[in-house]
């Protein structure tokens, strides 16, 4: 098995960092592999959610530093990155511009990268036994993916400057009253929760799902009026999807609707 693990069970695809040994720590092959399974997953039409979780007692650790220390690992001179790569093939930058809804599994304790990578997920469930720990000041650097631009809009600007800037450890509990987290599961039950929402999601109309996703994350640096504009427009062709017929026939003759994606 590799360090970076893909699933499909019916409509939900999951990916699980599989480093447990080292608490899923990343490495640069790593960051390849996340950005080809949250590309394959979003271009596969029978996935409707992507869930993102760690194998063993972790979610992830970050970066990892043994092999920095070693010389070989992200950030040391001698781990240069791919000749393609580019900016734009980063998780964080391709989990950010992913259609289908990503939900973090946050089965433990995520740290620098780590943290950053669940707070770019859209939805966070956390286990009882999950922590977020941002201390990239304590390590001389700053949070480089994404926590920057993602962490004010979450919890706001001084609470932001506040765990950004003290590096502090975060429990479960004080994740979610700060709204970091959407909630907190007791570990025994933590896989049927992430399970139970995942396929409560799955059963909406994927195409609108997407749709609203993609009109929720424009509007973020978007005008009102804007957004209103741009919402319409995705609005016409859902009228014109069978989805959007069997919503309408499902809810006049009392069932579930049965959704194809189309």
């Amino acid at each position: 098995m590799g360090d970076l693990l893909y699933a499909k069970d019916g409509a939900i695809a999951t990916i699980t960092l599989n480093r447990p040994e080292r608490l899923n720590a990343i490495t640069p092959a790593m960051l390849d592999a996340l950005s080809q399974a949250l590309v394959d997953a979003d271009r596969d039409r029978d996935v409707r959610v992507i869930v993102l979780t760690g194998a063993g007692r972790g979610f992830c650790s970050g970066l990892d530093l043994k092999d920095l220390a070693a010389g070989t690992g992200i950030g040391s001179d001698a781990a240069a990155l791919p000749a393609r790569f580019e900016l734009r093939d980063a998780p964080p930058i391709v989990l950010h511009h992913v259609d289908k809804p990503t939900l973090c599994a946050l089965n433990g304790a995520a740290a620098g990268y780590g943290m950053d990578l669940a707070i770019g997920c859209d939805i966070r469930i956390a286990s009882d036994r999950a922590k977020l720990a941002g201390g990239f000041a304590k390590r001389g650097v700053l949070p480089e993916s994404g926590g920057t631009w993602l962490l004010p809009r979450l919890v706001g600007w001084a609470r932001a400057c506040e765990i950004a800037f003290t590096g502090r450890t975060l429990a479960a509990a004080e994740c979610l009253e700060l709204g970091l987290v959407n909630r907190v599961v007791p570990h025994e039950l933590f896989e049927k929760e992430v399970r139970s929402l995942a396929e409560e999601i799955a059963a909406n109309a994927p195409l609108a799902v997407q749709a609203t996703k993609r009109m929720m994350r424009l509007g973020l640096t978007d005008s009102f009026e804007s957004n209103v504009h741009q919402v319409y427009l995705q609005l016409l062709p859902l009228f014109r999807t069978r989805d959007f017929q069997e919503g309408v026939r499902a809810f006049l003759e009392g069932r579930p609707p049965r959704f194809e994606g189309r």
